[in-house]
């Protein structure tokens, strides 16, 4: 077989929104037209567009009283339906030639890039609560480069061959997984609902995707984009409704191939659990990927630079209103610096605006619903009853016109404390102050502390210190940083996942997830076959 050219994907560079920009004023008005009107987002099944008479309201988190549109409820009809149809576009897509594939997808970049950009931008600014910054990396870059990257991977996998052997050609056929993927995808990411789908569809499956309500209005950009760039109707079909009936449809049929998931990890080991108990349904063994929750960490080394380290503590822990997998969310500090770090912490945390996202002096908005925000009161509420720590900043909430919730820093004297081992997805972050001379014994309470391991960060200008963290913690993170926070992954410099409780490490945004997706078969010609049985030993 000759070699095919590997596709060079660049990463898409982040546009600044400088006041005055052309793009910021892009932004700005999209905005404005896309939060005035409503829009009503349908089911996908093949070429149809179905609205249902079940509908939600689509709810923007800074202004929950401000209704931007609604989205369908499927029916176990519905979710049947999407399941046969995708069936039925299985072989005609599985077949399409991967040069056809890769354009669609490439189409699709060169779509968010452009067209869609302040679209999808604003869109996520709405339905998400992001600012302008946030979103910009999320639902324009991030996902510009999961689909160009993706083709890039997927010609250096297709380039991936057997040697011949003598009188022998071997071959790897990369083919799709039999049956269908199902995706299912969180509220944070934007671009992850895209990828989670796209990623598959690429190496030639056809996807269910069932996307989270709170995403659900980037949702249907995605597809609106989808669509644009040539891709056949029932490739991805999208589902809306109860997850659990969705997922339960999904997961007893015996054409299911494969979950792609990113969420909570209490959903996912749901899933594997239902996946494990219908095992015998199934044609083949499903392939499980997962992203899932992540306790993340910084320690700060003696030697730790002051200005590096508040940086990367209040980006880490307050980007986003801490609403990302990898977001800081324990810090251990050493005691020879901590009353600077601490100071420098709290006096750069109180300059933080908090507010709509169209304001673009507001680094934090809101947190993403109801439920989250009480949950994340009832963290704070629980530091403020508790002996064993003191709130330095924060801790004040307000839900009366959207779900805010303060950048609140917790101070504790157990490194064991609630807030150190429990993951709270929001603007919470908690230090720990630690004897200099015992750096190297609480590397193993970092390690010990939680169950995930999926990001963490080790600040320090001494490299002896860094080499024993990174040996210390092998196993703690799936992503670690050096001087730096523990967010922020980059598609083609950062793959992104984490092991233990954090997931399957199958590492989105790298050849090793799209390898999942596919189902290698090797044909072996012969080009002189043997005509006699006996060996050359027997005579």
């Amino acid at each position: 077989m000759n070699k095919i050219k590997v596709y060079q994907a660049e990463n898409e560079p982040v546009l600044g929104y400088k006041k005055g920009s052309k793009e910021r004023q892009n932004v700005e008005k999209t905005y404005n037209q896309m939060f005035n009107s409503k829009v009503d987002v349908p089911i996908y099944i093949g070429g149809k567009e179905i609205l249902t008479e079940s509908r939600k309201d689509i709810l923007p988190p800074h202004d929950h009283k401000n209704i931007v549109g609604t989205f369908s409820q499927a029916s176990e009809k519905h979710v049947n339906d999407a399941i046969n149809n995708l069936i039925e576009n299985k072989n005609d897509w599985s077949n399409t030639p991967w040069e056809r594939r890769c354009e669609i997808f490439l189409k699709a970049a060169d779509l968010l890039s452009k067209k869609y950009r302040a679209i999808i931008t604003a869109g996520t600014m709405i339905g998400q609560s992001k600012n302008i910054f946030q979103a910009e990396i999320d639902a324009a870059c991030e996902f510009i480069d999961f689909l160009r990257f993706n083709v890039s991977y997927l010609t250096e996998i297709y380039n991936e061959q057997p040697i011949d052997g003598p009188g022998k050609s071997n071959h790897l056929e990369y083919r799709a997984l039999e049956g269908f993927v199902y995706a299912v995808t969180p509220f944070n990411f934007t671009a992850i609902g895209g990828n989670l789908c796209a990623s598959a569809a690429l190496m030639g499956n056809v996807v269910l995707w069932k996307p989270s309500d709170n995403q659900i209005y980037t949702a249907k950009i995605t597809m609106d984009i989808f669509k644009e760039a040539g891709l056949p109707d029932g490739v991805i079909n999208l589902v809306t409704g109860d997850p659990e009936m969705i997922s339960d449809i999904a997961l007893r049929h015996p054409e299911f191939s494969g979950l792609h998931f990113t969420g909570s990890t209490s959903v996912f080991r749901d899933l594997w659990k239902k996946i494990g108990n219908n095992i015998s349904l199934y044609r083949d063994y499903p392939r499980i990927v997962g992203e899932t929750g992540g306790k993340d960490f910084i320690f700060c080394h003696p030697s730790a630079e002051i200005d590096a380290s508040a940086t990367a503590i209040i980006r880490g822990a307050f980007e986003f209103q801490g609403q990302k997998c990898s977001a800081a969310s324990r810090i251990y500090i050493p005691e020879s610096i901590s009353n600077e770090l601490i100071n420098k912490v709290v006096e750069e945390t109180k300059t933080i605006k908090m507010g709509s996202p169209i304001d673009f002096n507001n680094f934090m908005t809101a947190v993403i619903h109801e439920s989250a925000f009480n949950r994340i009161a009832s963290y704070i509420d629980y530091a403020k009853n508790s002996k064993e720590c003191k709130i330095l900043h924060g801790g004040n909430y307000d839900d009366s016109i959207g779900y805010f919730v303060e950048p609140t820093i917790i101070l504790t004297t157990n490194h064991q404390f609630k807030t150190m081992q429990e993951e709270i997805f929001g603007p919470v972050v908690t230090l720990y102050v630690y004897d200099d001379a015992s750096w190297k014994e609480m590397l193993d309470i970092v390690d010990k502390t939680s169950d995930y391991a999926l990001t963490g960060a080790f600040i320090s200008k001494n490299e002896d210190s860094i080499e024993y963290a990174l040996e210390k913690l092998k196993y703690s993170a799936g992503n670690f940083y050096v001087n730096d926070k523990p967010s922020g992954a980059v598609v083609g410099q950062q793959p992104f996942g984490g092991c233990r409780a954090s997931g399957t490490d199958d590492k989105a945004g790298s050849k090793l997830n799209l390898l999942r997706w596919v189902s290698p078969r090797l044909v072996s010609r012969t080009h002189s076959p043997p005509t006699n049985y006996p060996y050359e030993y027997m005579d």
